[in-house]
């Protein structure tokens, strides 16, 4: 049992629906607006769902250049969004806005989503410039809202950045867990779509019992079975997009081909 809302189930696939550009970032559709965000994540929701994820989690991939603090503007929108979505919702869901954790729990705590995802522990250098998040600020706001249940999931590589922590990827690992009461640990490759080194994740593996382990970014059809032989989980974007593009929709055959595969693992 990787969490209590997945039952007994042991490998877990999160899907990622990731919201369009939201009002104030340079990508964002001003003619669509809102509803527009709203009826495109419906679609790959609807896709992620069919073809059999256990869950799905709404990022913000889409508001590049990426920023350190959430916008008043932001963080009303991608809740609106979720918010709209959750009458479809037949599984768990999470929440991830990049990168900001304590906007991530805020949204997460708003919606009533079962976990949120980010980078809350580490310091690095990045696209972005310095990045130092504040895990216990983020902590404390999910106390402060009476979400004690919801999981907290730990990335700990960024993507588009360099950890400024010389210590070994395990020894930081198991530091999340036992300094910052991390709920999960997720691996990640460089950048998106790009797949975690297959070192990192057992080194990761062989220190971390006591919360479920993670493959946070390019887990495809060629390598899921080799990377659920070590992790409890994956979290799938890239892959499940038309042609495996991230800025696509999604395609629900892929979804179906990959899922097909994790459940022969059963």
């Amino acid at each position: 049992m990787v969490f209590d809302f997945f039952g007994d189930r042991r490998k877990v696939v999160v899907g990622m629906v990731h919201i369009g550009a939201l009002p104030g970032t340079p990508l964002y559709d001003s003619a669509g607006g809102v509803d527009k965000l709203i009826a495109d994540a419906a679609k790959d929701l609807e896709k992620l769902q069919a073809g059999g994820v256990h869950a799905v989690m709404f990022g913000n991939e889409n508001d590049r250049p990426y920023v350190f603090k959430a916008s008043p503007a932001t963080l009303a929108a991608m809740t609106a969004v979720i918010t709209a979505l959750k009458p479809m919702l037949k599984i768990p869901f999470g929440v991830n806005y990049l990168w900001d954790p304590t906007a991530s729990v805020a949204i997460a705590c708003a919606t009533g989503a079962s976990f949120a995802r980010e980078i809350f522990t580490g310091l690095f250098a990045s696209d972005m410039g310095l990045w130092q998040p504040n895990a216990a600020e983020a902590l404390r706001l999910r106390r402060d809202l009476g979400r004690p249940d919801l999981k907290l999931l730990f990335n700990i590589n960024a993507e588009f950045a360099h950890t400024l922590d010389q210590r070994p990827i395990a020894l930081r690992a198991k530091s999340a867990v036992f300094s910052s009461l991390a709920d999960a640990i997720l691996v990640s490759g460089p950048i998106t779509g790009q797949p975690a080194e297959t070192s990192d994740l057992k080194a990761v593996r062989e220190v971390i019992d006591s919360v479920p382990v993670f493959a946070n970014t390019g887990v495809r059809l060629e390598n899921v079975r080799d990377v659920l032989s070590i992790a409890d989980g994956v979290i799938v974007g890239t892959s499940f997009k038309v042609d495996g593009n991230t800025w696509n929709p999604v395609d629900g055959d892929r979804v179906k081909r990959f899922m097909d595969v994790v459940e022969s693992l059963s």
